[in-house]
């Protein structure tokens, strides 16, 4: 199979959502907002964590590219949904964050 012109997709899925398929070159860009909610988890702010969730998953959104409804690709990282809990998206994130480096 020939290689995507993007790199390689990664089959992301927003809970409540669905999935989209982001170039693997656009991980780097969602990393440092990973970096940034997982930063503000750490630290309690509510405020900080909001807006760096709604950071993250409106730029999956603007790079990835919306698979059908009826898809049945598995999903290589699954994110919370906009109005997903602290503690909920705390006991999400794994050594790496929600978006392995």
């Amino acid at each position: 199979m020939a290689a995507e012109p993007r790199g390689c997709p990664v089959i992301v899925r927003l809970m409540g959502e669905g999935q989209l398929d982001v170039a693997e070159e656009d991980l780097s860009s969602l990393n440092a907002l990973d970096d940034e909610l997982e930063s503000a988890i750490e630290s309690g702010d509510e405020t900080a964590f909001r807006s760096a969730l709604h950071a993250l998953l409106e730029n999956v959104r603007k790079v990835g590219k919306p698979l059908p409804p009826d898809s049945l690709e598995p999903s290589d990282l699954i994110l919370p949904p906009a109005d997903a809990h602290i503690d909920e998206v705390r006991s999400m994130l794994g050594d790496e964050g929600l978006i392995p480096d």
